[in-house]
C-alpha cells in the first residue's frame, strides 16, 4: 500500500510538472494583467504620473451611466448574432451537407461548402471590415442591388436605426463557419446508417433532423453556445472597424466602451472599471452555464 501511495504522489508530482509552463503562461499573461486592471480600478488616473485612489467611486459612477448600460444592451444584440442565429443556421447546414448532400453528391462536395462556410472565420477583421464597408455603404453594392429591385436603399452602418442590424448580420457570417465545423465534426462520429434505416422507415429531413442530428450533437451545441456567447461578451474588433461605436453610441459594446475611456478620454481607472465589470459578468455567465450543464448531465 505505501509503495502505491507513493506512485500515486509521484505521479502527480510528473502531472504537475507538464501543467507549470500553461501555468506560469497564464499567471504571467492574464491573472498578472487582471490583478493590476483590478487595482486601477480602484483609481484615478490619466496614464502618468501617479494614481490616486477613489475607492469605489468608479463604480458607483459606472452604475448610474447610461452609455454603459446601453452597451451592455447591445451585448444582447451580439449574442444573438453570434450565438443563436449561427447555431441554428450551422445546425440546419450541417445536417443538410452531411445528410443529402455527402451522400448525394460526395464527401468532396460536402467538403468544399464546409470550408466555404469556414472562410470568413481565417480573414482577418480589418479585411473583412472593409470589405463590409464597401458593401454597406450609401453607394455600395447591397443599395445597387436593392435599387435594382425598385426597393430603396439606406446608410446601413451611418443610421441609428439600422447600424446594430448591420454589424449584427456582419457577424452572423464571420461566425456561421465556426458552428458548422465543429457540429460537422461531431457528426462525423455518428453511424450514416442511422441516417440511411431512418430513412428507409419513411422519416424525412425533418424527422431525421430532430430526432437524429440533434440529439447526437447535445454536447456540441453545449460547447458553441458557451464559446460564442463569452466571444459576444467581449466583442470588439468589428465594432471598432465597422462603426466605432456609432452612430450615436448605437453600436458600442463595453469592450469599445472601456477602450474609449482608456484611450480617448484618457479617464484610466474608470475604464479600469468597466473592463472589470465586464469580466466579472462573463465569468459569472460562464460559471452559471457550465453549472446548468452539469445539472442537465447529472440528470441524463
Amino acid at each position: 500500500m505505501a509503495a502505491i501511495s507513493q506512485s500515486r504522489r509521484t505521479g502527480s508530482a510528473v502531472y504537475w510538472l507538464y501543467l507549470m509552463p500553461g501555468l506560469i503562461g497564464f499567471v504571467l499573461v492574464v491573472g498578472l494583467p487582471f490583478a493590476m486592471n483590478v487595482a486601477i480600478s480602484f483609481t484615478k488616473w490619466r496614464g502618468i504620473g501617479m494614481p490616486s485612489f477613489v475607492g469605489l467611486a468608479n463604480y458607483d459612477r459606472l452604475l448610474g451611466d447610461a452609455a454603459f448600460w446601453s452597451s451592455m444592451q447591445h451585448t444582447l444584440f451580439f449574442v444573438v448574432a453570434m450565438a443563436v442565429i449561427p447555431t441554428i443556421l450551422s445546425l440546419i447546414l450541417a445536417a443538410t451537407l452531411f445528410d443529402y448532400v455527402a451522400t448525394q453528391f460526395g464527401q468532396g462536395w460536402s467538403s468544399f461548402f464546409r470550408a466555404g462556410y469556414y472562410l470568413p472565420q481565417i480573414l482577418p477583421v480589418s479585411a473583412a471590415g472593409v470589405l463590409w464597408s464597401w458593401i454597406l455603404n450609401p453607394h455600395g453594392v447591397l443599395n445597387l442591388v436593392l435599387r435594382g429591385l425598385g426597393l430603396e436603399g439606406s446608410n446601413w452602418l451611418g443610421d441609428p436605426s439600422y447600424a446594430i442590424y448591420a454589424v449584427m448580420g456582419v457577424m452572423v457570417w464571420i461566425q456561421i463557419g465556426y458552428s458548422l465545423v465543429v457540429f460537422m465534426s461531431g457528426l462525423g462520429r455518428v453511424d450514416p446508417s442511422l441516417y440511411e434505416a431512418a430513412r428507409l422507415d419513411g422519416a424525412g429531413a425533418p424527422q431525421r433532423f430532430w430526432y437524429i442530428t440533434i440529439p447526437m450533437l447535445r454536447p456540441e451545441i453545449a460547447v458553441i453556445a458557451l464559446t460564442t456567447t463569452i466571444a459576444a461578451l467581449k466583442v470588439f474588433a468589428p465594432v471598432f472597424v465597422l462603426t466605432n461605436g456609432g452612430p450615436d453610441n448605437s453600436t458600442i459594446v463595453p469592450s469599445y466602451f472601456s477602450y474609449t475611456h482608456f484611450f480617448a478620454t484618457v479617464r484610466v481607472g474608470y475604464g479600469a472599471a468597466i473592463s472589470t465589470a465586464q469580466t466579472a459578468i462573463t465569468i459569472l455567465l460562464g460559471l452559471m452555464f457550465l453549472r446548468l450543464q452539469t445539472r442537465k448531465g447529472d440528470a441524463r
